[in-house]
């Protein structure tokens, strides 16, 4: 399951590489669209409130078409923190981010690293060189892989080519 970031879509060049990535390795890939994209609205819910949508998501299909299928979360930015934070409760056996926004720009101060740290299962972090909200850390359970580019990463075969290794290295083994 992606979901997308704050300002855009689950057509994003990334959410798309990976997309794309997922389903190469024989994964099946939900992108979910959140509440307040779908009523036409350009900024997000609270953080409480998209945290909700998610999990009522992951819970309703894991009542029907992904029902005893093991799940990994994912997204990219505000997406990728809707997914760490509800990692535990979801079930999720692994967590996928594109471009985890470690920090507000020029606010190094305000680390979000604590919703990094938080998660226990395996996580891949995809990462522009140049990310204005910082460049997370590796970590127990966390890949970090940088790629050409900023937040934005306009790049979906950069992305698709980090997700593809990452999956080949951890879903089956995540998954048995």
């Amino acid at each position: 399951m992606l979901g997308h970031g704050a300002g855009g879509g689950i057509g994003s060049p990334d959410l798309v590489g990976a997309a794309k990535a997922a389903r190469a390795a024989g994964l099946s890939v939900a992108l979910v669209e959140q509440p307040y994209r779908v009523a036409g609205r350009r900024s997000p819910a609270p953080a409480t409130q998209l945290d909700a949508a998610w999990v009522a998501v992951v819970q309703q299909l894991r009542s029907g078409p992904l029902k005893n299928l093991p799940v990994f979360a994912g997204g990219r930015s505000s997406g990728a923190r809707v997914a760490c934070r509800t990692a535990a409760e979801t079930g999720a056996v692994g967590v996928v981010c594109l471009a985890f926004p470690l920090h507000p720009p020029g606010r190094p101060e305000t680390s979000r690293l604590s919703e990094l740290d938080a998660v226990t299962v395996p996580t891949l972090v995809v990462q522009g060189e140049r990310d204005p909200f910082g460049l997370p850390p590796d970590g127990p359970n966390r890949t970090v892989v940088r790629i050409p580019g900023t937040h934005s990463l306009r790049s979906s075969e950069a992305v698709a080519a980090a997700v593809a290794e990452w999956f080949a290295a951890n879903a089956y083994a995540v998954m048995s």
